[in-house]
């Protein structure tokens, strides 16, 4: 150790896995915060920030850090990293935060796999992120909360522990994505049938975000991105019907309310086999079918 900075990071190391459009933007957050980063990611070392150090393999993450963040697509290859980050010989993780949003059981499962594991999604998108005003979600043990809360006040400036137990961060990264799913495109319904009667984009979005019908859709994804025309949030239409299918399979699965979630599930999901990988906010032009 060398010292400290304002995040407490004392220059240790950390690791990630996983450099997608989210995790590359976490990755370079705790570079700038003073962590000493080794980074790996399938898809080869293109991004990988400036000032990590590229890992060729997992196992080499798992040989430089004893925390280590996730930013992985699903449980699955969650499961899988988390095994070779384990299987790997010399292997120094003690504890792994999953930025992830793998699912409530998924979570369970992975807490069993053997590292101390905080369950931390995030949302607030890339923008977030790179603005560090991105909020981690995150549950676990106190220990294991208080062992990684230099690497999570890393990652971002926002950030609240919501339980005690691996599985309620999923939980509550569900029912967020969920509402967000629902108002983005409740909204993209909203503006069509105003566009029809000759109304402004704009003067609605203005006027809804001062009434009653005011929403995150509303008030920064209509705005920032469909009005503008740029369809660039970072976060695409495959994953937003994943995570709603997740938050549906999880509802049923302890009998709660799912009504709507099944309308909002085969909405997304027409959406995401008709434009695989298109930009979640480009639900818009796909309802109006332009």
């Amino acid at each position: 150790m060398t010292g400290h900075d304002e995040h407490g990071s004392e220059h240790r190391t950390v690791g990630i896995v996983g450099l997608g459009n989210m995790g590359g933007a976490l990755a370079a957050n705790l570079v700038e915060a003073g962590f000493r980063v080794t980074a790996h990611d399938a898809a080869g070392s293109a991004r990988c920030p400036s000032g990590a150090l590229w890992a060729p393999v997992a196992a080499d993450v798992a040989r430089a850090a004893d925390v280590v963040v996730l930013s992985l697509p699903d449980g699955k290859v969650c499961a899988k990293v988390l095994q070779e980050l384990v299987d790997a010989p010399r292997s120094r993780v003690t504890h792994v935060v999953d930025t992830s949003t793998v699912g409530v059981l998924a979570a369970r499962e992975l807490s069993g796999l053997g590292p101390a594991y905080v369950d931390a999604p995030v949302s607030g998108g890339v923008s977030g992120a790179r603005g560090r005003s991105l909020m981690v979600m995150y549950a676990g043990a106190d220990d294991d909360c208080a062992h990684v809360e230099p690497v999570l006040a890393g990652l971002s400036d926002r950030r609240r522990r919501v339980g005690d137990r691996p599985g309620q961060g999923q939980a509550l990264k569900l029912a967020n994505n969920f509402l967000s799913a629902t108002a983005l495109a409740a909204t993209s319904e909203a503006v069509a049938f105003g566009r029809t009667a000759g109304l402004d984009m704009g003067v609605m979005l203005e006027v809804l975000n001062a009434s009653s019908g005011r929403s995150g859709a509303t008030a920064q994804k209509f705005p920032d991105e469909v009005l503008t025309g740029r369809y660039a949030s970072g976060f695409s239409n495959t994953l937003m019907a994943k995570d709603v299918d997740l938050y549906l399979a999880e509802t049923r699965a302890v009998g709660g309310a799912a009504a709507v979630a099944a309308v909002v599930q085969a909405v997304w999901e027409v959406f995401s086999v008709a434009e695989p990988g298109a930009d979640f906010t480009r639900i818009y032009p796909f309802t109006t079918g332009t």
